[in-house]
């Protein structure tokens, strides 16, 4: 009997970089099923702010970990571990490939490589392991730990330094290598992973963001707000300490202006992108586009296409 296909697709990006449309291209010429890696699109009645996929779009190719949760509920990157580690063995099993798309990055990263939930920091070892990085620079550190935990040491490069101090610093606090602590939690990171980064220039990116504010207060996004308002659901909630909400919320309070409503959105947006950037950009692994105009997404396809071609898949 044939394996189970191990090949995982991981679509990553700021918010407004067309993660989803690449995902649905790819699911035309793969036979795929799409998780949700945003943190926000899980729940529900978070639909036109939240930027979800269209009820015809979400017919097209099953997705999961969307409107799942009511917003008054907890879940965390650890649930979405579990849970998600779950759904792509489902998918598996059904002969397809997940394929995962959001711009939540401790999501992805939970979801692939799993998390660690090792000792708390150690704030005089840490300390004192950063002020030697700043006088010795990574590449001693580095060494230092590769004698001690070579498996981890060979997963990072100099300049990855607070991978390198947490490595250490555990080591020092507990005895024991960060290895071990994955090893004993079970943490096995997935294996044959696409990574694809959507990367547009800066300005056309924040440009996107502006049209796609003015877009959802056109579409209604400050009646989806009132709707959750009348629903007894404000703004106290950490669904919806969200970019957008948040603003919307201090408008319909009458604490600010429409205009100045809008411009905060805006505003907000921009500087979460840059946040979502500013963690994707940390990790190596990531095969970034440089996109133009959504007429290159079709090259990303193909390269996504050769790549299952090209790679041989890991069998049980």
């Amino acid at each position: 009997m044939a394996g189970i296909d191990k090949r995982l697709v991981v679509i990553a990006g700021p918010t407004a970089s067309g993660k989803t449309a690449l995902a649905l291209s790819i699911a035309s010429h793969i036979p795929c099923e799409i998780i949700s890696a945003d943190s926000r699109q899980i729940y529900k009645y978070l639909t036109i702010g939240t930027a979800k996929p269209t009820t015809e779009e979400l017919l097209r190719v099953p997705h999961h970990f969307i409107d799942v949760l009511l917003p008054d509920e907890h879940f965390s990157a650890g649930d979405f571990q579990e849970q998600g580690r779950a759904a792509i063995k489902a998918i598996r099993s059904r002969g397809k490939v997940p394929i995962v798309v959001g711009g939540t990055g401790l999501y992805v990263r939970a979801l692939v490589d799993g998390l660690f939930s090792g000792p708390g920091k150690n704030d005089q070892i840490r300390r004192e392991l950063e002020d030697r990085y700043s006088i010795e620079g990574g590449a001693v550190l580095l060494e230092e730990l590769r004698a001690v935990d070579p498996a981890a040491a060979a997963r990072m490069i100099p300049t990855q330094f607070r991978r390198i101090i947490r490595a250490l610093e555990v080591h020092r606090s507990t005895g024991k290598t960060i290895t071990d602590h994955h090893r004993e939690q079970n943490l096995k990171p997935e294996e044959d992973v696409l990574f694809v980064g959507l990367r547009w220039d800066r300005s056309v990116l924040y440009d996107r963001i502006n049209t796609r504010v003015e877009k959802m207060i056109q579409t209604g996004f400050l009646d989806e707000v009132r709707l959750l308002i009348e629903m007894g659901y404000d703004d106290r909630l950490k669904s919806l300490q969200t970019v957008g909400y948040k603003e919307a919320f201090i408008f319909l309070r009458g604490e600010i202006n429409r205009e100045r409503m809008i411009e905060l959105m805006k505003q907000n947006t921009r500087r979460y992108a840059k946040r979502q950037l500013t963690w994707f950009t940390h990790d190596e692994r990531i095969r970034w586009f440089d996109i133009g105009d959504m007429i290159q997404i079709g090259e990303i396809v193909e390269a996504v296409i050769k790549f299952f071609i090209t790679t041989k898949a890991r069998r049980h």
